[in-house]
């Protein structure tokens, strides 16, 4: 059994926020909807911050990391010693997301969910293991009720830590060998499609690991077919616990009215989950880019989602949405610092 708090409703937007900010676009020195998707940017940005002239200057990043037992079916071209190396990499202010966040002036915070390999104490890191991995959920459930628990209430506290920080952004990262198995796992379970449409090469799979990985979750969706009919049943049966740690993360933010840039594949996973758990919460996500993984576009085509990039990154970390952030800068910047038409003393229209 879960918390009671996953059932506590989105905060709404701010209307008069949202209003006056769709009368400034209105009166800036440009034609109207000149700027595109940047007017929309600059008007959620404003109706989710309660203010007219919105900003994304305070970004704060966490990245949750764990390891899948599934990856003992040979799902991934990587080992799992791979996440644990990984999570000291983050630490070292090695790996993209670390780069990123240092260009952006983000905060960065990892959280090291469960490997199994065992980095031991890493400064920088927050330790918060559930244990060595999930368990192989072709063979049994990935977590079990406690663990998920635990999961989504360490991505709760992320997203009240960054609240009390005054963050006016949040992203969520993710770093798990086996996690685009678990992910396209949970997003054939949600959306009922087939398993073929959805797999996709993860690290770096050829065509006969690729297949390989397909068999193994059509045999863990037969497996569990008894328990998928709730989305906390389908995280817990075939989820990782950095997707749990990610849904919790991405449901408290609504929660707390705190905006959530989303993603590649695996956050957009969670994403779904916390949309069908709290379909008011889709109005705190925006999406970042479209990942190359295949099963990306039916996540963000079920969520009426349209990134604002399409780079062709598959990486995850949370590098996709890092990348967006200076985007989201630049639509603010424009929103709040162009002068009016009255301001520039320019006619707003030619009289006939």
């Amino acid at each position: 059994m879960t918390a009671d708090w996953l059932a506590v409703p989105a905060a709404p937007l701010n209307d008069a926020a949202r209003r006056d900010a769709v009368m400034r676009q209105g009166i800036l020195t440009k034609p109207p909807g000149a700027l595109g998707r940047l007017e929309d940017v600059a008007i959620r940005f404003a109706a989710m911050q309660g203010r007219s002239r919105p900003a994304v200057d305070r970004v704060h990043i966490v990245v949750f990391a764990g390891d899948h037992g599934v990856a003992q079916e040979g799902v991934s071209a990587f080992p799992q010693s791979v996440t644990a190396e990984m999570v000291r990499n983050f630490a070292r202010g090695g790996a993209a997301i670390s780069v990123l966040a240092r260009e952006l002036g983000a905060s960065l915070e990892v959280i090291n969910l469960g490997t199994v390999a065992d980095p031991g104490p890493v400064a920088g890191v927050l330790a918060a293991a559930l244990g060595p991995g999930t368990e192989n959920f072709t063979r049994t459930p990935a977590m079990t009720a406690e663990q998920l628990a635990r999961a989504l209430g360490i991505g709760r506290q992320a997203a009240e830590r960054a609240a009390m920080q005054k963050a006016e952004l949040l992203v969520g990262g993710e770093m798990g060998i086996g996690n685009t198995t678990a992910a396209t796992a949970i997003v054939c379970s949600l959306l009922d499609l087939p398993v073929d449409s959805l797999v996709g090469p993860g690290t770096g799979l050829d065509a006969e690991g690729v297949g390989r990985k397909a068999e193994t979750i059509r045999r863990a969706l037969a497996r569990h077919r008894g328990a998928l009919s709730e989305p906390v049943e389908i995280l817990r049966c075939l989820g990782g616990f950095e997707i749990a740690a990610l849904t919790g993360m991405y449901l408290a933010s609504a929660q707390i009215g705190l905006p959530v840039l989303v993603d590649g594949f695996i956050a957009s996973a969670a994403a779904l989950l916390v949309v069908r758990l709290c379909p008011e919460a889709a109005q705190w996500l925006l999406f970042s880019h479209s990942s190359a993984e295949p099963g990306h576009r039916f996540v963000l085509e079920a969520l009426h989602a349209e990134p604002l990039l399409r780079l062709g990154m598959r990486l995850g970390e949370g590098s996709g949405a890092a990348v967006t952030v200076p985007l989201l800068r630049m639509a603010c910047a424009l929103h709040n610092d162009m002068a009016t038409f009255a301001e520039a003393g320019v006619a707003e229209k030619i009289e006939a």
